[in-house]
């Protein structure tokens, strides 16, 4: 394909898997009984009030994350006021915890198949932090990172779209972008943007529809 078609892959939930499927990680790194956390977003909404806000928009994605990092913060006695400190003390130093397998495969196969490679993020560095992204698993296959850490233009702002598909130097017909949430979803089908609504419960469901489009 020599470059002329992308992928084009929101981060936390599409490459990484969720903090909801990782609470055992999280509670046996922060030293707190099995069972602790107990709010599990779109596995089980009916636990999540909090997370049925988000997607009703009354509070923003970031608000319910860092909701919950001063919830689990005050869990083990200490202020936290950032949604690193969560990642860092919940997941520790081992990046490849939180990759996803069908992302692994998905990507090596699109990087195989010679498609470009981008993510488009509200919050990769914000989140995760600088050494936790240059740590992640497979992430030099990437040839375009476009982070609202450092842009400040938050999906679904179309202009978010816009640099990343400017940065391709692509016809955003020839691109694919794949988030979870539905409003991001609604800002790619705004500026026309082919794209795939990620259901992080059947993520290999995903990832197949998404190569699909792209001749794979």
């Amino acid at each position: 394909m020599n470059g002329r078609k992308a992928l084009i892959l929101d981060f936390g939930g599409v490459v990484t898997r969720t903090m909801f499927e990782t609470h055992d990680i999280t509670e046996r790194a922060l030293g707190l009984p099995a069972g602790s956390l107990t709010w599990r977003g779109p596995f089980d909404p009916a636990t999540d009030p909090l997370w049925v806000a988000m997607q009703d928009r009354r509070i923003t994605e970031r608000d319910y994350w860092l909701t919950r990092a001063a919830e689990v913060g005050r869990l083990v006695g200490e202020e936290w006021s950032d949604m690193q400190t969560f990642v860092r003390r919940a997941r520790g130093a081992d990046a490849e915890l939180v990759l996803r397998p069908e992302a692994r495969d998905a990507i090596t196969r699109a990087k195989a198949a010679g498609l470009r490679l981008a993510i488009l993020s509200n919050e990769l560095d914000l989140f995760y932090g600088i050494e936790f992204r240059k740590r992640f698993p497979l992430i030099d296959l990437f040839d375009i990172i476009v982070d609202a850490t450092y842009t400040g233009i938050l999906k679904p702002d179309p202009r978010a779209y816009e640099l990343v598909i400017s940065q391709l130097g692509l016809p955003r017909t020839d691109c694919v972008f794949v988030d979870d949430q539905k409003k991001n979803i609604e800002g790619a089908e705004a500026v026309r943007l082919p794209h795939v609504h990620f259901d992080v419960t059947r993520p290999a469901e995903g990832y197949a529809r998404a190569l699909a489009m792209l001749g794979l």
